[in-house]
């Protein structure tokens, strides 16, 4: 048979090979590092036999598809030493995330940290016996009975009952699981793993369903590489930006309105800057920008396919004997807008903006500071236009989505999402839209990967994935290209032809949420924010009572050329008003003596460089000025 393997290489091999066999005859190295392969797309184990032709990826650790073997038999060696040490344990789902792996458990008590010591210490057993991992399937009824003792089990297999399909199951030594796999060859790969954390859980996600005890867990092939994921865990606590948000008075989360962020003063100066800067970038690009009510008729939902696909998340209201609804996406609202009169096709492209407030209904569980929220601003704009225009206009958002992650300081990937299960419209409609945003990006040379069947229900999207400087990954930005809402609302515009046609309309967003984005910066800078967004950008520190009104005529010069300055005349030391800048993360801080006085001078100390010496007033002022204008990192 002949076996395509990474760059087009075509070679052969005997029929029944197994891609363990065909990793260890390129080399040693390789035959270590695989974790499982993809064979014509589709994910198997290193001990499956091929009999046919076929393209075959050997996937080590560094490949998304081996990172999840990796950690999905992680998840198992972790269960089986529950199960060892804890026989009444009932076994729930097991698994790999992005970022490590997690169990459920049905146990009488939750675990303790002190229970994750234990469980790591026969984890690290089950490593060193090196248990062979093999997969079998039996008939259902054979599954039903070999888990008879696993209620979640038993709910799973029987699911699969009228689909016909035998049950897949991999076993470990004393330990068997149902599961579909791919996993590692035995358990002596798992070299190096950390259980983080422990907490409650819904089978299945349901709120009304069983509360069971979770475990998360990551795990590497090297332990350095243990020692360095976990040291970049303790770098993001001390950059958790509902921390830091508490600390520089950002803004507040309260019981009072859970997912609903507060913001104090500082935090809406960052907020507002974020918006004026968003605005200077779409005025120059084109953009006009509309508002659109909060609230509208749930007729106008059922309309636009959010009723059929997004109700659960909805809130909703009686307004006047009729049900009303939240809005959760701008869309619609600016769907109406541009049916507000007849368009040309001298109009278009009509690019709308619009800094939407959405309100969506997510799980208590999940919310996360301002990273999960029910409310938050999207930067949103729709982006009405020809057949002829989508190619250049997608090309125009890319840009201008590049210009914000670039003046942040972002490094980030692309993925093309497409259709999902649940979605409106043809194929052809489907293969077209996908293909407009293939051709666009690849035109611009941008390297992207697909992600299969997340799309939104209207069409497909580019998602913008920004990294942040320890290396975490976030989902930002996206371009929606949809032919079916334009359908839905009978959007129209006249030709050049003096004929109707249906305009093509781009969703997108360049923040994303405004508040999580700030949520990110926050985390991102570590709180210190860049000079042209810090609420506070210059502290001024008299030595004396002398220096006060020199002080007070430097930050009038300051604040004069939009400067945002603090005189700090408490009646306190030097160096303590100097820590609390510090703390506050304040970019510069203006020390003044006599001598500084009586030369017009101004010491300057950088939150980032330190001590910088005496320089004139002016001079200072028309370096951070500079500094702003450029928005300088």
């Amino acid at each position: 048979m002949n076996i395509t393997l990474k760059g087009g290489v075509v070679k052969e091999f005997e029929s029944g090979a197994t891609p363990a066999m065909i990793a260890k005859s390129l080399g040693e190295g390789l035959y270590k590092a695989a974790c499982c392969a993809v064979a014509d797309g589709k994910g198997v184990d290193l001990r499956d036999e091929l009999n046919g032709d076929c393209e075959l990826t050997l996937c080590t650790f560094e490949n998304k598809e081996g990172r999840h073997a990796f950690w999905h038999t992680s998840a198992h060696i972790m269960a089986q030493a529950v199960s060892r040490l804890y026989p009444n344990v009932k076994l729930a789902i097991g698994p790999s995330i992005e970022g490590g792996f997690y169990y459920d458990f049905d146990v009488e008590t939750p675990f303790t940290p002190e229970d994750l010591e234990k469980i790591e210490a026969e984890m690290a057993k089950i490593v060193k016996e090196a248990l062979p991992i093999e997969r079998f399937v039996l008939p259902v009824d054979e599954a039903l009975n070999l888990m008879k003792d696993e209620p979640y089990k038993r709910e799973l297999i029987t699911e699969h009952a009228g689909k016909g399909e035998a049950i897949s199951f991999y076993r470990q030594g004393d330990f068997v699981d149902v599961c579909a796999g791919p996993h590692l060859m035995d358990t002596s790969k798992v070299k190096a793993f950390k259980l983080t954390t422990t907490n409650a859980a819904y089978w299945r996600g349901d709120q009304q369903g069983q509360t069971l005890s979770r475990i998360y867990g990551v795990a590497f092939p090297k332990a350095a590489e243990l020692a360095a994921h976990l040291e970049k865990i303790e770098e993001a606590k001390k950059r958790d930006h509902r921390k830091l948000g508490k600390e520089l008075e950002l803004f507040m989360l309260l019981e009072e309105g859970p997912g609903f962020p507060f913001f104090l003063p500082k935090g809406m100066l960052i907020k507002n800057l974020l918006i004026e800067y968003w605005r200077e970038l779409h005025h120059a690009a084109g953009y006009v920008e509309i508002s659109t009510p909060i609230i509208l008729n749930c007729d106008l939902w059922r309309q636009s396919g959010h009723w059929d696909h997004y109700k659960n998340n909805m809130y909703t209201t009686n307004i006047d004997e009729a049900e009303f609804a939240v809005k959760p996406m701008n869309c619609p609202g600016g769907m109406l807008a541009y049916r507000s009169k007849m368009r040309s096709y001298k109009d278009l492209p009509l690019r709308m903006g619009e800094l939407g407030l959405v309100h969506r209904h997510e799980m208590s569980g999940v919310l996360h500071g301002l990273m999960r929220v029910r409310c938050f601003t999207q930067d949103d704009a729709h982006i009405f236009m020809t057949l002829e225009q989508i190619k250049d206009e997608i090309k125009n958002v890319v840009r201008l989505i590049d210009q914000v992650y670039k003046t942040f300081g972002f490094e980030y990937h692309i993925e093309l999402s497409t259709r999902p299960e649940k979605s409106m419209g043809t194929a052809e409609t489907w293969e077209a839209a996908t293909n407009a945003l293939q051709n666009a990006i690849t035109e611009l040379g941008y390297d992207f990967v697909i992600n299969e069947g997340d799309g939104a229900f209207y069409g497909p999207k580019l998602d913008f994935h920004l990294t942040d400087c320890i290396g975490r990954t976030w989902q930002c930005g996206t371009i929606q290209l949809d032919f079916q809402m334009p359908e839905r609302f009978d959007l129209e515009y006249t030709g050049a032809d003096n004929q109707k046609h249906r305009p093509i309309v781009i969703h997108r967003v360049a923040y994303g949420s405004i508040e999580r984005f700030i949520g990110i910066l926050i985390e991102h800078f570590a709180g210190a924010f860049p000079v042209w967004l810090a609420p506070t950008q210059v502290s001024l520190i008299p030595i004396g009572d002398r220096q006060v009104e020199f002080a007070k005529e430097v930050a009038a010069k300051l604040e004069s050329r939009g400067i945002r300055a603090r005189l700090d005349d408490r009646n306190e030391k030097m160096g303590f008003k100097i820590r609390e800048a510090q703390v506050e993360k304040i970019p510069y801080m203006l020390v003044i003596g006599d001598r500084e006085m009586e030369s017009g001078e101004v010491a300057v100390r950088s939150r980032r460089d330190g001590d910088k010496g005496s320089v004139k007033v002016e001079s200072f002022i028309e370096a951070i000025c500079k500094e702003v204008a450029e928005k300088a990192l």
